[in-house]
């Protein structure tokens, strides 16, 4: 069956559940995502209307996407309310050009700004596309301080054998974290024959995981650590290892490694493949509340009982630049985009975002629609102008008053770290770093 006829199957099933259980029994969520159905599963070429009722509602039809839970901690972190943040821009001009679904501003620990829009609010989920990149990078540092992953140079094809003789076989961990496989792939969001696109419909071969039967025919276009190429592919080839390290399903080594420390106050969802693996490069689906909480766990040190998830050199390696990306006082590390005054930040198409400053102990959550699709570049452009306004309001209540309250024992240990962080590779000689999909314009 096509996946345009599995889709239509599962709308008219779904408007038959309608008529039994009553259109006024379905959360709004579900309502709205009804009302706009995707009719195809290329989510990067819906409409609007439908990006916007799907967004916040993936993981409710299983037509469209199967899903594992990841379970609420049992003791939520709070996320006391601070004064009001006083930013030189007009917010509500800056949302309505985001199309924001929601936009949390913590300082300290502290709730500074929480705006939500398209009728979104604090007891919602919504996808967060490759911010779901950072929370694996995170699961791999865990899997490496419980003994999971032996070293950062092993080889892929040592924990996922049917990649040997493959282009991969001679990758590390290491490079396929920092995107400098050397593998071919096209991440052109626009373009409907895009690595990025076909791989979702690829018929895998029987007893193979989808993302492996596909990445596994990718051939090599440079040397392994000569170039740097974002790949969304890669990614999720990190969560097959992960999975294959730990024998635990992503979703289960989140919760027990992520989502409880943190204290997430509700449930999230991690929509799976075709095979049923977590879509590890992407989509996960959580409240706004809970992204800004992971920014805050990642800047606190990613602690639980004391101790860091992470090994000690982890978050100074992975958030600060490992390689150079194209880009004036901008690098890419452990699956996160990188500032060179030592901010970082995870990315995701359509807005998604988190922003971590560890000097300024600033966490920013940003969930979006943006009316310019999945690289709008006035939209992305406008985000970093919001980034700066506020640090910029932050640096001036420094300023107005110098007895503030002292730096946390992890953020100044984050902020140390990053100040002897090391200089990013240079490409090898006849190759072009090649900016990622979060930055414009595109230069490879």
């Amino acid at each position: 069956m096509k996946p345009i006829q599995k889709i239509a199957l599962g709308a008219l099933l779904a408007l038959a559940a309608i008529g039994t259980a009553g259109w006024l029994g379905l959360d709004p969520e579900t309502r709205g995502l009804l009302k706009a159905l995707p009719t195809n599963r290329d989510l990067l070429f819906w409409s609007q209307p439908q990006r916007d009722a799907a967004f916040r509602a993936l993981d409710r039809l299983p037509v469209l996407a199967r899903s594992h839970a990841i379970a609420a901690s049992g003791t939520p972190r709070p996320l006391p309310p601070g004064p009001p943040l006083p930013l030189a821009l007009d917010i509500d001009a800056y949302l309505a050009g985001q199309r924001s679904a929601a936009l949390l501003v913590l300082h300290d620990g502290k709730l500074r700004l929480e705006r939500y829009g398209l009728d979104f609010g604090s007891g919602g989920r919504w996808t967060s596309f490759s911010v779901a990149k950072s929370m694996t990078s995170t699961l791999v540092g865990a899997a490496l301080r419980d003994g999971h992953i032996r070293s950062m140079d092993d080889k892929v094809s040592d924990y996922i054998p049917q990649m040997r003789g493959s282009a991969y076989d001679a990758v590390s961990i290491r490079q396929l974290l920092t995107m400098t496989s050397g593998v071919r792939w096209n991440e052109d969001y626009s373009d409907a024959n895009s690595d990025v696109a076909r791989f979702n419909n690829h018929q895998p071969e029987p007893g193979v995981d989808a993302l492996v039967s596909y990445m596994r025919r990718l051939p090599r276009d440079v040397p392994a650590g000569t170039r740097w190429l974002y790949s969304t592919g890669e990614t999720n080839l990190v969560g097959i290892l992960v999975g294959q390290a730990t024998g635990k399903p992503l979703s289960q080594y989140l919760q027990e490694k992520v989502w409880g420390p943190a204290g997430m106050e509700q449930q999230a969802t991690w929509l799976l493949s075709k095979t049923g693996q977590e879509i590890s490069g992407c989509c996960i689906q959580a409240a706004a509340r809970d992204f800004a909480r992971f920014g805050q766990f990642i800047l606190e040190g990613a602690l639980a009982n004391g101790h860091s998830v992470v090994p000690e050199s982890w978050l100074r390696e992975a958030t600060t630049a490992r390689t150079a990306i194209g880009q004036s006082g901008r690098g890419y590390g452990y699956q996160w985009w990188t500032y060179d005054d030592g901010s970082f930040a995870a990315r995701g198409i359509f807005g998604q975002g988190i922003f971590i400053d560890p000097r300024r102990r600033i966490v920013i959550a940003s969930n979006a629609n943006w009316a310019g699709g999945a690289r709008d570049p006035v939209a992305s452009a406008a985000r970093e102008a919001f980034y700066r306004a506020v640090q910029q309001a932050v640096d001036g209540e420094a300023v107005a008053a110098p007895t503030a309250a002292p730096v946390p024992a992890a953020a100044r240990d984050l902020q140390s770290r990053h100040a002897r962080s090391t200089t990013p590779f240079a490409a090898g000689p006849g190759q072009r770093p090649c900016p990622g999909p979060e930055y414009q314009p595109k230069t490879c």
